[in-house]
């Protein structure tokens, strides 16, 4: 986690709270952007990020709420939020047309600053993304319906929680040394906090308002989805597939929702197969 802390030493004052972002690859190269979900981090993406910086300028953020980025009592770390900061922090970068590859509630929210905020992309890979109702697993939402109630969960209890929670994506199962890093934000004040905020503020109508707007997609689009996705069926992934016209539809056998960690080699080929079909 260290490495991977000071490889994110950018600081950008958005507004829902500072962002932590960083680069990997050579500046001026083809441009890349990558989402996270939750309630994971840029850290999901180091492996795939670092073989993509190969070719790539590669570009890695927390969303305010997230990992290394701001934390605070009352902020707005929604879906619509998150969308708005997305679109203000390719601006800050000077980003115009970026390859945008997004992942979980990473999807929605790169779904909503190019539907919504009009962002342009030259592509855009979505990874077992949050994008069609109805989403979320029975405890999301559980822990949704009663966040107040588990926010004063005693801490050990609600490290627990958070440990069997992430270790319930699917696939092979999470090294024990990855799981430790993913659960470690959410531990402690703020992160304690933070965590049952995040889904608190996981309201399904942010995608109902773009999900009749999927046809209108007209960029090149790579759907990726772990077979095994214990949280959202690939099923689902199959039917967004259907909704965005010509979109790629890649399910990537053996791996859970955290494609990224089960499949990195898999997954690192997909996107390297579509980019250099859609970056010429």
């Amino acid at each position: 986690m260290s490495e991977w802390r000071r490889q994110l030493g950018g600081r950008f004052s958005g507004s829902a709270g500072e962002v932590a972002w960083g680069t990997l690859g050579e500046p001026g190269r083809d441009p890349v952007v990558l989402l996270h979900g939750t309630p994971f981090s840029s850290f999901v993406w180091r492996a795939v990020a670092r073989s993509l910086a190969r070719d790539h300028q590669v570009f890695v953020w927390d969303m305010p709420g997230y990992g290394m980025s701001g934390k605070a009592e009352g902020q707005d770390v929604s879906l619509r939020a998150q969308g708005r900061v997305f679109a203000e922090l390719l601006d800050h970068w000077g980003l115009r047309e970026p390859v945008v590859v997004a992942h979980d509630f990473g999807g929605a929210v790169s779904l909503r600053a190019h539907l919504l905020h009009g962002v342009p992309y030259r592509a855009l890979a979505l990874v077992d993304p949050v994008a069609l109702a109805p989403w979320g697993s029975p405890f999301f939402r559980l822990v949704r319906e009663h966040a107040s109630v588990f926010e004063q969960l005693p801490g050990g209890l609600h490290e627990a929680l958070v440990r069997e929670y992430i270790g319930s994506t699917g696939g092979p199962g999470l090294h024990p040394g990855v799981l430790e890093r993913l659960v470690r934000p959410w531990v402690g004040d703020p992160g304690q906090g933070a965590f049952y905020r995040q889904i608190a503020q996981a309201d399904q109508r942010w995608t109902d308002e773009i999900q009749g707007r999927y046809g209108e997609i007209d960029v090149p689009v790579l759907i990726c989805w772990g077979a095994d996705d214990a949280w959202i069926p690939v099923a689902r992934g199959r039917e967004l597939a259907a909704l965005i016209p010509h979109a790629r539809w890649e399910p990537i056998a053996g791996a859970g929702r955290l494609v990224q960690e089960d499949a990195p080699a898999e997954l690192t080929a997909a996107l390297g197969s579509f980019l250099r079909d859609v970056i010429r």
